[in-house]
């Protein structure tokens, strides 16, 4: 079945539903108003036709032997149109040229009492009503009047409602279609005139919001949304500003390196020793990209939505220190404390999370680097720290802000990135990474949820 197409704007589908529905009340309304119209011009035919009956009614009698008698009145052309007088099934007077059809059904009608026929005509449809006159013997009728009225008059009057309820209907339906249209056109012009609003702020990334103005209540819930819509893509563009960046600026020294390591190479002769270090300061400043990025694209793909998966301390504490002693052999040791419990991320999630930690604490530990964890209601804490030298006072309030480190004079190879991007994923996967440090050494708090 093929479908038709419908309305593309929603101006014009409301105007549609407007139309429906008022063609359907309209419909139910017209169609009620003319069956009440056929009802009570047949119901005036009725009262004509018993009012006649009775009034020749009144001008028979009936004699003592059974015989009726017709008084006839002064003037009674009126009262002779359309009428017919039985006694018993024999006409005694009866409408001068009347048809066929018409004395046919006064013959059927004649003695049995009073009721109602209808005929179609010629000449045209008829209602005839009998009325039983005189007096009753033996359970006998003596006579009947018979009047009929032609319905011409009244179908006519009910044709001509009907054309008139359906030219009134098709001119309320086009009433209430028009004025639906521009009733809508006027209610969603604000509406309009915000999403283009909306579109250029988003575009340009103006600052801007509609904030709450006095509108009508579905025009602030509209712009409570929009700007909320336009906050969380501002967030957005500013988030990507600031990676790109980060990367860049990231990136750039690691570069520089291998650039420099590559002409110097390419530029003059050196030998074995010479370019077996040069060969490891590529390779180093190598690794230092390849971490650098997989450490933003990592936090990229888990940014912004909740990370499912589930893992167990201490099991991920056990395998993460035995990371940390094959890849630093002369490392202190990782001391795992903690009761049994489920974190509600993923193992690959948290080791992402737990393992800039690890390295930093690995760095500046003395002898020992602690891993703990504690379950609190709906949420699980761990623990990393080192009873390494600490993080000076001053540098606390800009811990985690990227590219910046403690110590940059201590010649080890991180960009800085670490505590930063390890405090955006454990934000994007429902958590948080604070500072926690109130005695010696260094002393970190990541909050996961529960699994």
């Amino acid at each position: 079945m093929t479908r038709l197409p419908g309305p593309r704007t929603l101006r014009g589908r409301l105007a549609l539903l407007a139309l429906v529905t008022s063609a359907l009340w309209i419909a139910v309304l017209t169609t009620a108003f003319n069956l009440a119209l056929d009802k009570r011009l047949h119901e005036q035919a009725d009262d004509v036709l018993r009012t006649r009956a009775e009034a020749v009614a009144a001008t028979v009698a009936a004699r003592p032997d059974g015989r009726l008698v017709v008084h006839e009145p002064a003037q009674d052309q009126a009262l002779d149109a359309g009428v017919w007088i039985f006694q018993g099934h024999r006409a005694v007077d009866m409408p001068p040229g009347a048809p066929a059809r018409l004395r046919r059904q006064a013959d059927r009608l004649a003695g049995h009492g009073e009721g109602f026929a209808e005929t179609a005509g010629p000449p045209g449809p008829t209602r005839l009503y009998a009325f039983p006159v005189g007096s009753v013997t033996g359970r006998r009728q003596v006579g009947t009047v018979v009047t009929s009225v032609s319905l011409d008059p009244y179908r006519s009057t009910a044709d001509a409602a009907l054309a008139g309820s359906l030219a009134l209907a098709v001119l309320l339906l086009a009433t209430v279609y028009l004025l639906t249209r521009l009733v809508v056109r006027r209610a969603l012009r604000p509406v309009a005139a915000m999403s283009a609003q909306a579109t250029r702020w988003a575009a340009t990334g103006a600052p801007e919001r509609f904030g709450p103005a006095d509108r009508p209540a579905e025009l602030s819930s509209l712009a409570a949304g929009l700007d909320a819509l336009l906050d969380r893509l501002a967030a957005v563009l500013r988030h990507e500003q600031q990676q790109a960046a980060e990367l860049s600026h990231e990136l750039r020294t690691p570069l520089a390196r291998i650039t420099a390591e590559t002409e110097w190479l390419s530029g003059r002769p050196r030998d074995a020793c010479a370019q077996e270090n040069s060969h490891r300061a590529i390779a180093g400043a190598a690794a230092t990209m390849q971490q650098i990025c997989d450490s933003l694209l990592s936090e990229a793909r888990t940014r912004g939505a909740q990370t499912p998966g589930r893992c167990r301390f201490p099991d991920l504490a056990h395998q993460l220190s035995r990371r940390v002693a094959a890849e630093h052999p002369a490392a202190p040791p990782v001391r795992v404390e903690g009761d049994a419990v489920d974190a509600g991320v993923s193992a690959a999630v948290a080791e992402r999370i737990l393992m800039p930690l690890l390295d930093n604490a690995r760095r500046y530990a003395v002898h020992a680097i602690s891993l703990s964890c504690l379950a609190e209601a709906g949420a699980v804490t761990v623990y990393v720290g080192d009873d390494g030298p600490g993080v000076p006072e001053p540098f606390v309030p800009s811990l985690f802000e990227p590219g910046r480190r403690a110590h940059p004079e201590d010649g080890h190879d991180g960009a800085g990135l670490g505590l930063a991007l390890a405090r955006r994923l454990a934000r994007a996967a429902g958590g948080d990474l604070t500072w926690a440090g109130t005695g010696q050494g260094a002393r970190f708090a990541v909050t996961l949820p529960a699994g």
